[in-house]
């Protein structure tokens, strides 16, 4: 009989595989037209109905982004394009986004931004000046943006005291309007912060429920980079700390960690404000996929598995 056992122990509370399952229900994926062009079906790597952010960046044509849009619905997606509010002039080109999405591809949800450029193209400047436009009234469901560690470019102090009135704002307009609405965050690499992040907003009286999200599985350099770039706060440590490690600096990052620790505290608490996670596949749409094919279950197969 050994003297020392030297095995690692079990996690107290290790989130199993029904609630990485569960958590992963309804998970949604981003996508732009020059990442989509690469897909050559989308439904040999997503269930049919998965939603599919398009990313609008600035100088995109709407053309393709439309496009972009119908050969998704075409192959059983469910698009949901970006509006970001400073890349676009005026209304009248509002109204033409809106109109062309809506007829060419049958838009139903959209999620509203205020947009990543630093000087507006017209009049609008945020979202909410979006939704008063009324143009997104028929829409079924609007998602709005979430920063569980903050955004400089709307509260140049880090706090969040704009950021909960704006999304109190939105959510009262959804109220009236009748629409269905959810917070999705930029991706972030830390559970402890997040899910703090998730309580501060019920304490503010904020209800909408949360779409987390996530960093597809990458190189540890390109994460570095997008995380830099997106304005990725403290979580960027977590990164940091692996890059530290030679043996670890080669091997891609998978976000298997974090969603054990997600899972484990939705499982805990069915009740928090995390409805599903939404991924940012920066390491390639194939590569995040099978990661969601691992790890989602039954709900996260293919609609035509290879």
């Amino acid at each position: 009989m050994a003297l020392l056992n030297f095995r690692r122990p079990a996690p107290a509370a290790p989130a199993g595989t029904a609630a990485i399952e569960a958590l992963m229900q309804g998970f949604s994926i981003e996508v732009m037209p020059r990442t989509a062009e690469k897909v050559a079906d989308f439904r040999s790597l997503l269930p049919l109905g998965t939603r599919v952010y398009i990313a609008h960046i600035d100088g995109t044509p709407i053309a393709d982004m439309v496009a972009t849009a119908a050969r998704l619905r075409a192959e059983g997606m469910e698009p949901m394009p970006h509006f970001p509010a400073r890349v676009i002039a005026h209304r009248a080109e509002l109204a033409d986004w809106v109109a062309r999405y809506r007829g060419e591809a049958d838009v139903r949800e959209a999620l509203m931004l205020g947009g990543g450029v630093s000087q507006p193209r017209g009049s609008y400047d945020n979202s909410m000046q979006l939704l008063e436009t009324g143009l997104f009234d028929r829409f079924r469901r609007l998602h709005v943006a979430g920063h569980p560690e903050g955004n400089r470019d709307i509260d140049p102090s880090g706090g969040d005291a704009v950021l909960l009135d704006a999304l109190r704002w939105k959510q009262d307009f959804a109220r009236a309007h009748g629409i269905d609405m959810a917070i999705v965050t930029q991706f972030a690499f830390e559970a402890g912060p997040i899910i703090d992040w998730t309580r501060g907003l019920r304490d503010a009286g904020v209800t909408l429920p949360v779409h987390l999200g996530l960093a597809g599985p990458a190189k540890l350099q390109t994460l570095i980079r997008f995380a830099i770039a997106c304005g990725v706060g403290p979580s960027l440590r977590v990164l940091q700390k692996r890059a530290r490690d030679v043996s670890k600096l080669l091997l891609p990052f998978e976000p298997t960690e974090l969603a054990q620790d997600l899972a484990a505290h939705k499982l805990a608490d069915p009740d928090c404000a995390i409805e599903a996670v939404h991924f940012f596949p920066l390491g390639g749409i194939a590569a995040t996929a099978r990661w969601t094919q691992a790890q989602g279950g039954a709900s996260a197969r293919p609609a035509t598995p290879s």
